[in-house]
This record gives structure tokens, C-alpha cells and sequence, in this order.
């Protein structure tokens, strides 16, 4: 049986699971992400759309379109943000700080040539996304 993991938002009111194993972790540093997350670089983890549930509170959850590829979405009771859906990537990006449990292994930066914080952590860096999810997949100097 795969594993599942639990997480939630910041006041505790929107309840999260995971099941299995993210497809993909990392940071973006992209200027959308740093302004949604409030810092330099935002943490996350990648799912098959199946393997995330909103256990509890999804009436409190509120959505954010900046994009038709990223559906932002947050609790309306503290403002905590929970995930953003990926509808053309078919992946759901769960924020790493959501589901603590979930052991972070960050395997790529996206969107370096945006960055404000220099990461010098052997990880590739990338221009901008990988070349399937549309970018050019370009590395970049770390």
C-alpha cells in the first residue's frame, strides 16, 4: 500500500492528503512564485492529479487564475496557500511546506534566469521549465 501523507493549511482549517510519491520536487524561481510565496524561491512537490485530496474544508478553499496553467489555491479563513493545480501539465504542485511528512528532495531549480538568490547546491538549473512541460530546457550556470 503506498504511503499517504497529511498536511494543511496555515490555520489548519483545509486538510490535505497525499498518496504515493511526488513525480518531482524542486524550487521555482520564478517572480509569480516568489510574490505568492513571499520569498526568494518557493519549494515544491509535483503529483498525478489522483494522488492529491482535500480532506477537509474544501468549502474554505479560494481560487486564483494569474495564468490558465496555474490555478492558485488558498484557505479564505487564514490565507494560507495549500496548492496550485497544473491543468495542462495534468500535475498538481502541493507546496513542500503543506505536506510536512513528505521527506524533501529537491532534484531541479526551473525558472533560474529569474532568480534573486544565487543557490549553489549542485542541483541543474534551468532557464526556464523542462523542455516537456513546454520550456526550453535550457541549463543554465549555477
Amino acid at each position: 500500500m503506498a504511503a499517504s501523507h497529511k498536511g494543511t493549511c496555515f490555520c489548519g482549517t483545509v486538510e490535505i492528503e497525499v498518496t504515493g510519491d511526488p513525480l518531482g520536487m524542486g524550487y521555482c524561481h520564478c517572480s509569480s512564485c516568489r510574490s505568492w510565496s513571499a520569498g526568494p524561491v518557493n519549494a515544491f512537490t509535483l503529483w498525478k492529479p489522483d494522488d492529491v485530496r482535500i480532506t477537509r474544508g474544501a468549502d474554505k478553499l479560494r481560487e486564483f487564475h494569474k495564468s490558465p496553467n496555474s490555478r492558485r489555491r488558498w484557505c479564505d479563513v487564514c490565507g494560507g496557500h495549500v496548492l496550485t493545480d497544473h491543468p495542462d501539465w495534468k500535475l498538481v504542485d502541493v507546496y513542500a511546506a503543506t505536506v510536512p511528512g513528505v521527506a524533501f528532495s529537491p532534484g531541479v531549480h526551473v525558472n533560474y534566469a529569474e532568480t534573486v538568490l544565487r543557490m549553489k547546491d549542485g542541483l541543474p538549473k534551468l532557464r526556464d521549465f523542462p523542455a516537456d512541460l513546454g520550456g526550453s530546457g535550457e541549463s543554465v550556470p549555477e
